[in-house]
């Protein structure tokens, strides 16, 4: 029995990188998901770029699921959709940036320190991209500690 071409890409990817692969798994037909410790993150995203031709990003995701942030770069190429999921520890969001590999994740990464707070070391715009100019440092409107305030009025 042929295997499908998800599965020959996560055998291909765990015979490579062995255990720096935590999890993969097929969500469905032409879309996986890659749980990858931070310290692999871009080396398996670069894997993909130049040796799988997977040229474009779709959109970065972050997520607060406690004491850490998961990020989430979508790539697709090779016919089929590629997340890649990594966690930061919340009380230093760091992570290598993507920009060298894929240019339009800079503003993607953008959004993601604007929200969550992740700093992507060498993004060279981190800039704030959606909240005000005058918006608190060290707030993060995504984070679940994120207290709203009500106006009366």
């Amino acid at each position: 029995m042929a295997i499908s071409k998800e599965e020959a890409l996560i055998e291909e990817l765990k015979n490579i990188f062995k255990d720096k692969i935590k999890e993969a798994k097929i969500q469905r037909s032409r879309r996986i998901f890659i749980t990858v410790p931070k310290e692999h993150y871009k080396e398996i995203i670069e894997y993909f770029a130049k040796n799988k031709g997977v040229t474009h990003i779709s959109t970065i995701t972050g997520v607060d699921v406690g004491k850490e942030i998961e990020v989430l770069p979508h790539l697709f190429g090779v016919g089929m959709e590629i997340t890649i999921k990594t966690s930061v520890p919340k009380d230093n969001p760091e992570l290598d940036s993507l920009a060298d590999i894929y240019p339009a994740s800079i503003i993607y990464e953008r959004e993601v320190h604007d929200l969550l707070g992740v700093k992507f070391k060498g993004n060279p715009n981190l800039t704030r991209i959606l909240l005000p100019d005058d918006w608190p440092e060290g707030v993060y409107p995504l984070r679940k500690d994120f207290k709203v305030e009500r106006k009366s009025g």
